[in-house]
């Protein structure tokens, strides 16, 4: 039933447009930062423009086709162009003259380096030496083990009988399945071809058509400029339906009538979006909802955001991420931070921005919840990560851009724009964030570029209570500045004090108000319980409240966390189900650290982890066998 419903739905779309804006001038160069986690020469040549024409063979699981890049020459004098890979095969180089007829070129793999992959070194014929802009051809084939692609076989996806593809670049995996300058500070547009078995449909970060007929060629085109992190593919049993006029959502047809109600309120986000930051520059706005493997909540693809399917709790209790993703089309893919080091001007900006539009779609309180909530999670990351690195912009120039930080950039740079609508208020900070997004917008800029900007626009009002100085200690100190507004909510007081008088006995579970609850408060609920509290009444708990079985899977993660740490062994059956639903990291990781941190279940742990690993994403895999590790260390 649901396939024949699709189709009327697909066929029915056929007269969608997308609207496009023009594409911007190229970014003044001046901008570009130096990013230590790319091998590309920037400073000799910069890439417009990228070509793609790759075939996808789930078989060997691999793409294999070309990319052709256009790039600005900056140094008259280079002779060599440097690009990122990562276990790629490069079969052929080549160059395209002025006359058009191409020309091969010699080219080397460098030293490989554990974290950043194999530069790649293409010389250019003497003939073309003088050439402004080059035109470089690579035919390549990707890996198996490429880190950003996850080949899913038909038993991992809803549907079960087709095979699933879909990419993850950020931070620095885009040069995993393309050979290409992997860095945010470089911006391309791009051209697309991608060849499928044509049963299938290939959707990209790009100009989709929810009409596209199923016949195996999909072409697409990008016509702003983008940083190599929001290159995104998908190919699977997928099907659209539409939310509104800007909006739709695709999936696998067994999960899309569920999407398509969990996301109804996308068209009316983007709409106040737009009145809050600005207007919306990327023609539509779709989600994609990807097979459980995924390993993070949402991914800012522009046009379309890449959903986790654990965000279906069937009552929208989730769709902050929404918010967050959406809010991405502002903060990071319209300005962009130049190196990783900077990355809390993506998320702290947008955890902000998500913030705000909760405010104005729900209710102020709901907002105040889940800031809340991301304060206690900042917190927790303070007593882990190193005090260096504990800074909002710190030194970075080693280690892996993918976990250096955990969620501090996104919390505490929350909490720093919060701080700075506080000293010079929300009327004049709104009209400095659309003074903001207008003046950066398609480039990338590094934090002491926001902070000089910063202190002329905004920190200079002769209303601001907050200085240069003051703004510099979020920047580059450790914690939180003494100075710092700590959020606070109500509801979740009350969820609080709930579990301290339940917990000691003074009233029973029949008089704790759960039907008034937002999921957050029950969350905050479930981490308010008395740390001595015994197994039966932990079990009496589960019985009543239903933690152990709930679709909610933010409550099941609260809830198997604290089942973990205080090893309450009668719902472990449950939690091994949890950590095999799902597949996203922020879900399953801190349950395994909690069995592998309780003192008794570390090799427990290991055992479940071996019965799901087939369903993880490397990523996720990578971040679990780090838990193992460091549990490892500990104990010795």
């Amino acid at each position: 039933m649901h396939r024949k419903i699709v189709f009327l739905i697909v066929t029915s779309l056929t007269t969608f447009a997308c609207t496009q804006r023009e594409t911007p001038a190229p970014i003044d160069d001046s901008s570009l930062a130096r990013d230590y986690f790319t091998f590309a020469d920037t400073d000799r040549f910069v890439t417009d423009h990228l070509d793609l024409n790759l075939t996808v063979n789930f078989e060997s699981e691999q793409l294999h086709g070309s990319a052709t890049l256009t790039m600005r020459r900056i140094d008259p004098d280079a002779a060599e162009i440097v690009l990122d890979t990562r276990d790629l095969t490069i079969e052929n180089a080549s160059f395209s003259s002025n006359s058009g007829e191409s020309v091969g070129a010699d080219f080397r793999l460098g030293q490989t380096h554990d974290v950043m992959g194999t530069p790649l070194i293409v010389s250019i014929p003497p003939a073309l030496h003088t050439e402004p802009d080059i035109v470089l051809t690579l035919q390549y084939r990707t890996s198996p083990q490429a880190t950003a692609l996850q080949w899913l076989p038909p038993e991992l996806t809803a549907g079960g009988e087709h095979p699933f593809l879909f990419s993850q670049s950020q931070a620095i995996h885009a040069r995993s399945w393309v050979p290409l300058q992997d860095t945010p500070a470089v911006r391309i547009t791009y051209n697309a071809t991608i060849r499928t078995p044509p049963e299938l449909l290939a959707v990209m970060s790009a100009n989709n058509d929810p009409g596209a007929e199923r016949d195996g060629i999909y072409e697409f085109e990008m016509p702003q400029r983008i940083p190599s992190y929001l290159l995104a593919l998908a190919v699977g049993n997928i099907y659209f339906a539409p939310i509104g006029e800007q909006t739709g959502v695709y999936s696998e047809p067994e999960t899309l009538e569920a999407s398509a109600f969990e996301f109804a309120d996308t068209q009316t986000m983007l709409e106040t979006a737009e009145t809050m930051f600005g207007p919306y520059q990327w023609g539509r706005y779709d989600l994609l909802i990807l097979p459980p493997s995924f390993p993070f909540g949402g991914m800012e693809n522009p046009r379309l955001s890449f959903l986790t399917p654990s965000l279906l709790a069937g009552d929208r209790s989730l769709v902050a991420v929404v918010a967050h993703e959406l809010a991405h089309s502002w903060s990071g893919n319209l300005v962009t931070n130049a190196t990783w080091r900077d990355g809390w001007l993506n998320e702290g900006w947008t955890s902000y921005l998500e913030s705000r539009l909760m405010e104005v779609i729900y209710s102020k309180e709901r907002a105040a919840e889940e800031n809340v909530l991301g304060y206690r999670e900042l917190l927790l990351d303070f007593e882990v990560v190193n005090p260096v690195l504990q800074a909002l912009a710190p030194p970075f120039e080693t280690g892996d851009p993918d976990d250096f930080q955990g969620t501090i950039h996104y919390h505490k740079g929350n909490l720093f724009l919060q701080y700075l609508e506080n000293a010079v208020g929300r009327e004049a900070f709104d009209e400095f964030i659309g003074r903001y997004f207008n003046d950066f917008a398609f480039g990338t800029i590094t934090s002491e570029v926001f902070l000089d900007y910063l202190d002329e626009k905004l920190l200079s009002l002769p209303e601001s209570k907050v200085n240069r100085a003051q703004a510099e200690q979020w920047l580059y100190k450790p914690g939180l500045p003494d100075d710092a507004l700590i959020p606070s909510s109500d509801t979740l007081d009350q969820a609080a004090a709930m579990a301290v008088t339940w917990s000691s006995g003074e009233i029973d579970i029949t008089d704790i108000p759960v039907s008034d609850w937002s999921p957050q408060a029950m969350m905050h609920f479930i981490n308010s319980l008395d740390a001595d509290l015994s197994t039966e009444k932990l079990g009496e708990l589960d019985v009543a409240l239903g933690f152990s079985d709930t679709r909610n899977a933010e409550i099941g993660r609260t809830w198997f966390i604290q089942v973990a740490q205080r090893q309450y062994r009668p719902a472990y059956e449950k939690l091994e189900q949890h950590l095999r639903r799902y597949g996203r990291t922020r879900l399953v990781r801190p349950v395994y650290k909690a069995l592998a941190e309780n003192g008794s279940d570390l090799e427990l742990a290991r055992e479940m982890f071996a019965r799901a690993r087939s369903m993880y994403h490397p990523l996720t895999i990578a971040s679990i066998e780090l838990v193992f590790k460091r549990a490892e260390e500990n104990d010795g």
